[in-house]
């Protein structure tokens, strides 16, 4: 506005001097041209910000044409609501976009950059041990956890084990997995055996003594036979068996069982399935089973709840710790990267192809609720400085236009026909 007002001061100004010095009109009325352009230009400006967002002549009788090109905006908001909206999803949520985006940044390796700060994994575990208390209030409520308990038996009940178990059984044996988990057992079992052969027939002895073996062998006894001793030494010999010959007939056996036990679980109807699912449905109906179960939940998140909020919190320690881990790995393996990097692009791209309506309607309903005063009140206050210099910028060039063109005509009227 004070570009403007100097604009029209200085035109009335030449004006007057062009009448008070006739001598020098020629190069007075060339600056007040300069003045009268950017009076022109800073007007125009003016009026092409201002209609922006208001109507400028109000409620003057005023052509429909300059009435209906007035408050541009608020006139169009919900039509800009609907542009914001397909902008985004255009620019931002498209699938190739998000793809793309994703495969130019590492994300894993900032995420492990982010975490090998003892600073950040401090914050992290500082929100655990601030927030999980809290958490785990909730489900100190009687009636929440009865409701919890209600609905997770109704849960299990309803839901068959039979596939599960089957899927379970198919991954150990694809994998191979048992040969190591039993070899594992079998070392342990002989390690403990070795070093505790006292204990080892003390436990063999009671062993027997339930079966009722017991009176045998202290009758075998009485003629010189020792039966445990003898019935001990087979077992740690069938024990070393076992442990070097993968292709025994207890290790075949066993892993024959449980192929056939595999895909007898497939099978719905199957005996093996009624019996696991009978079994299951069983213990979920026994109040015993679930009390033990409701109790030991209960033991354990009370435990957890009083040591994060301990100040030498074990978990919040171990949490920070795995954390700072975390990150140092993510820096040097270069293939579990690589790895996170392909499921954190999957992800984003299933989230962008899924939730790109919702979060597209979100935006343009959210652009569209706006009250139109506080909308004008928010671009002005954002771009507010830029739409200032716009108005002065009017008045510059157009000052600049009209010093051109009043030099212009003063050259061609100077010029001799």
């Amino acid at each position: 506005m004070i570009a403007l007002v100097s604009a029209a001061v200085l035109w009335v100004v030449f004006l007057v001097m062009a009448r008070l010095l006739p001598e020098y009109a020629w190069l007075i009325e060339i600056l007040a041209l300069g003045a009268e352009a950017g009076v022109v230009g800073g007007l125009a400006d003016w009026y092409a910000v201002t209609v922006l967002f208001r109507n400028p002549f109000g409620r003057l009788p005023l052509p429909a044409l300059l009435q209906q090109h007035t408050e541009i905006i608020p006139r169009n908001k919900a039509r800009i609501a609907q542009s914001m909206g397909r902008f985004v999803q255009e620019n931002f949520l498209a699938p190739p976009i998000v793809r793309k985006s994703i495969q130019e940044t590492d994300a894993s390796l900032k995420i492990g950059l982010w975490l090998a700060q003892e600073e950040n994994a401090g914050q992290i575990a500082a929100f655990m041990q601030r927030v999980g208390p809290r958490l785990l209030q909730v489900f100190e409520s009687k009636e929440i956890e009865a409701f919890i308990q209600q609905n997770a038996v109704e849960w299990v009940k309803g839901t068959s084990m039979h596939r599960m178990a089957s899927e379970m059984l198919r991954a150990v044996l694809e994998n191979d997995f048992h040969h190591e988990a039993l070899q594992r057992a079998l070392d342990a079992a002989d390690g403990w055996i070795k070093e505790n052969p006292e204990k080892a027939y003390e436990v063999a002895r009671k062993v027997f003594e339930e079966l009722g073996v017991g009176g045998l062998a202290r009758g075998a006894s009485w003629i010189g036979i020792d039966v445990q001793q003898k019935v001990i030494n087979t077992f740690m010999s069938k024990v070393e068996n076992l442990l070097e010959d993968r292709s025994h007939p207890w290790r075949v056996g066993l892993e024959d069982f449980a192929n056939e036990l595999m895909k007898s679980l497939r099978k719905k109807n199957s005996r093996a399935s009624k019996k696991l699912n009978a079994t299951k449905n069983a213990l979920a109906d026994s109040v015993s089973v679930v009390s033990f179960v409701t109790g030991t939940i209960t033991i354990l998140r009370d435990a957890i709840k009083r040591d994060l909020e301990s100040d030498n919190s074990g978990l919040a320690t171990n949490a920070k710790e795995i954390l700072l881990r975390l990150g140092a790995h993510l820096q040097t393996n270069q293939r579990v990267r690589d790895a996170l990097n392909k499921e954190i692009e999957d992800a984003a791209v299933v989230f962008a192809t899924d939730y790109a309506d919702a979060i597209i309607l979100y935006v343009s309903q959210q652009i569209h609720d706006w009250d139109t005063s506080e909308m004008i009140a928010k671009i002005e206050t954002e771009v507010g400085g830029d739409l200032h210099m716009i108005r002065v910028n009017g008045v510059v060039v157009g000052s600049f236009i009209g010093l051109l063109l009043g030099l212009g005509r003063a050259l061609i009227g100077h010029v001799p026909m």
